[in-house]
């Protein structure tokens, strides 16, 4: 049974129809709020609470830091009407919010399809506009493809495919796909467009950023697009039961590691790397297990660098 947590609830968007919060965690008494903040972004169908490890992260930081859990349009049951693109505006919000309020640094911190936003946030279009943040941790990156293959009938994953591309051909993406092209693999509306972006079957969907087979080509437009300015946690789940058992986690670790090195970027290779027994989202995982993600989160905050001066919207100062 879930335990109540106490916080608050911040309104971090209010503008014609989007109604947006962030819940912050306040485990610690203490007279002063915290100023450095780790945002989190949970994945497909996830929201408040429903990753199991954010209060065990939120009660183990130091009284400087808090960590704040958002709600985007895409969560819960939303994601299939959204996009990456669209998160990551709804994330320049909460950031821009969050400057206005703290002085510390913000990270961000995602779980399954909040890595593809982390990610999204730092390389993808109009992300030189963005306010800046001090890092990302991306827990449990895998591909909604390669998962898609593993969960879905063959025939059923390519027609779902056949159908929605013949959707967007006829100038329909953004209408939803028929439960009956899908078999309802994921209960929920998603749109033609999402649909090809989750399952992408020509291996260049919006959301395809960590499956085993991309090129470093590809590679190279997202964790090679990192900057130094915001550096990088990859921690990838020794047994997540969404990654197919093909795939050499260590040696795919090694080549997004490698193409972050051949650009700008920076990653943190001491708390970096696979956590050994962990599930998708720790859900059920022992305290040993769970305990290892808390070390490696706390051990990169600890270790980063201090905050460089900004404006108040998070751009930085030259």
């Amino acid at each position: 049974m879930a335990v109540p947590r106490k916080g608050l609830v911040h309104l971090y968007k209010n503008k014609d129809w989007d109604r947006l919060t962030a819940f912050e965690h306040t485990p610690h008494s203490t007279s002063t709020a915290s100023q450095n903040l780790l945002i989190f972004i949970g994945g497909l169908f996830d929201g408040l609470l429903t990753v199991p490890y954010t209060s065990i992260i939120s009660d183990a930081l130091p009284p400087s830091w808090s960590l704040a859990e958002v709600r985007l349009s895409s969560s819960y049951t939303g994601w299939g009407t959204a996009s990456l693109q669209k998160d990551a505006s709804e994330l320049s919000d909460c950031i821009s919010y969050f400057r206005g309020i703290k002085t510390g640094k913000i990270v961000l911190m995602g779980n399954s399809t909040g890595c593809q936003d982390i990610i999204e946030y730092l390389t993808g279009a109009g992300h030189e506009t963005r306010p800046s943040i001090e890092g990302g941790i991306i827990q449990a990156p895998v591909s909604d493809r390669e998962g898609l293959i593993m969960m879905m009938d063959p025939d059923l994953y390519r027609n779902s495919c056949l159908a929605a591309q013949k959707m967007v051909d006829e100038g329909n993406g953004e209408e939803i796909l028929p439960k009956k092209e899908t078999g309802n693999v994921f209960p929920a509306p998603c749109t033609a467009k999402r649909w090809l972006s989750l399952a992408s079957p020509n291996h260049d969907g919006d959301d395809d950023f960590f499956s085993s087979d991309l090129s470093d080509e590809q590679l190279g437009k997202t964790f090679g697009r990192l900057k130094k300015r915001s550096p990088l946690c990859v921690l990838m789940s020794g047994k997540d039961e969404h990654v197919p058992e093909s795939v050499n986690k260590k040696g795919l670790f090694e080549r997004w590691v490698e193409i972050v090195k051949r650009g700008e970027g920076i990653v943190d290779e001491v708390h970096s790397g696979i956590v050994h027994g962990a599930s998708h989202n720790l859900g059920n995982n022992g305290e040993e297990i769970v305990g290892e993600l808390v070390r490696r989160v706390l051990g990169f905050l600890e270790g980063l660098p201090e905050k460089e001066s900004m404006d108040k919207h998070g751009h930085e100062n030259l």
